[in-house]
């Protein structure tokens, strides 16, 4: 029988409340860094759930929402992470877990991590894709650049451009490009000059940097408003070496400041030399092009209708009743000859008509029924018969039949 006196009883909260006060007082668990690989990760309500293991063991881990934010990349399964932290004991399960303030990817920084991250991200939505790129005009009236007004890169733009081509009106929005309240200052400047409608063409960047320094070109937010932006955009971030998110997705990158400005207007010089060269192609081919008209002015002037259209029409004139005597002559024959078929036709016809054969003392007799007499055995003595000649018909009784070997009938 246990001796209460011996070995006291405790609840499970008394014990749960004592372990979870000797971490406390342990100073090793209380700042404590862990590696592992990323299992079961789960968001809920903000927070981050997940277990951390490496070939041995386990250890449940938790990111609460204000740690979460502060992270420059996602924590995903099967990473292999670095964590800092404490340990305690959640009461209510009666677990021990590692509770994380920072969190990097193991071998990367989480910059890099997160760069890496946000930059498959959306190259897998199409944001990269050169279809969607937007051609830069040919000759912009305005130039929106997006910047610190401050930095060296700024200048540089302004000099390239007045030097290249002075017409252009450079119109700056004052920006951060480095820190938290960077990114939304420069989104800020893109959707500003949309929304104006003030410029033709849109310069976005700063000078190098560090990953650190560049950070504010790798938000997620800042490229995708990048993307969406009707105005062609100029991403110059950094030097020939850097690659931002902001590079991807704008129309076109220049790998400097200045060079975006190269880009963003023609060189005046060449301009005027185009323009002189064309103006000197166009001079030519309009003088060939009165010369070619000339040759066929003169060639038309010597022409005999030009000339002397009098004689011209005189000839066709002559031609014209030439050819009016052969139709008619044609005309008349053809009448001619279709006269004398027609004739010989009717005279066919007449020879064929019955009601001819009448008119030489020829008649013909029907009887009673319509049906005409050919025989002396069609009718009957006393029959009627009706006897049609050439002006009409006579009606007459049969009085007496008479075959032609002389016997009556």
């Amino acid at each position: 029988m246990i001796n209460e006196r011996e070995c006291p009883i405790l609840t499970v909260s008394q014990i749960t409340q004592y372990i979870k006060a000797m971490f406390a007082s342990d100073v090793l668990v209380q700042s404590i860094t862990v590696r592992g690989e990323i299992s079961n990760l789960v968001e809920r309500g903000g927070h981050m759930y997940m277990t951390l293991k490496d070939e041995g063991a386990v250890i449940k881990a938790v990111i609460f929402k204000a740690s979460l934010v502060r992270l420059k990349f996602r924590p995903e399964n099967n990473m292999n992470v670095v964590a800092h932290g404490r340990i305690s004991v959640y009461e209510q399960s009666g677990q021990y877990q590692l509770y994380i303030d920072m969190l990097e990817p193991e071998g990367i920084g989480a910059l890099a991590k997160a760069y890496e991250q946000l930059r498959k991200k959306l190259e897998s939505e199409g944001l990269f894709d050169r279809s969607r790129k937007k051609a830069l005009p040919k000759i912009p009236k305005r130039i929106g650049v997006i910047t610190s007004p401050a930095g060296a890169a700024v200048r540089d733009m302004i000099n390239v451009l007045g030097r290249r081509f002075p017409l252009a009106e450079m119109i700056i929005f004052p920006s951060l490009v480095q820190g938290e309240d960077a990114p939304k200052q420069l989104a800020s400047g893109v959707r500003y000059f949309n929304r104006t409608r003030s410029v033709d063409v849109i310069i976005i960047g700063r000078g190098g940097g560090s990953l650190e320094d560049l950070w504010a070109f790798n938000d997620e937010n800042l490229a995708r408003t990048v993307a969406a932006s009707e105005i062609p955009i100029i991403s110059a971030v950094g030097h020939e070496s850097d690659f931002t998110i902001c590079d991807f997705v704008s129309d076109m990158r220049a790998p400097t400041p200045s060079a975006a400005a190269e880009l963003a207007v023609p060189d005046r010089s060449e301009l005027l030399s185009y323009i002189s060269s064309a103006s000197a192609r166009l001079t030519a081919a309009l003088a060939s092009d009165l010369k070619k008209a000339k040759g066929e002015l003169d060639l038309l002037r010597s022409r005999r209708v030009l000339r002397s259209p009098g004689a011209v029409l005189d000839d066709k004139n002559m031609r014209l009743l030439h050819i009016t005597d052969r139709a008619h002559s044609s005309y008349s024959a053809l009448v001619a000859n279709k006269r004398a078929e027609f004739l010989k036709n009717v005279s066919k016809l007449e020879a064929l008509d019955p009601l001819s054969v009448m008119t030489r003392g020829f008649s013909v007799a029907f009887d009673e029924k319509g049906s005409v007499v050919r025989s002396v055995t069609d009718v009957n003595a006393g029959d009627m018969i009706d006897l049609r000649v050439s002006d009409g018909n006579i009606k007459a009784r049969v009085c007496a039949l008479e075959k032609e070997n002389g016997r009556k009938k």
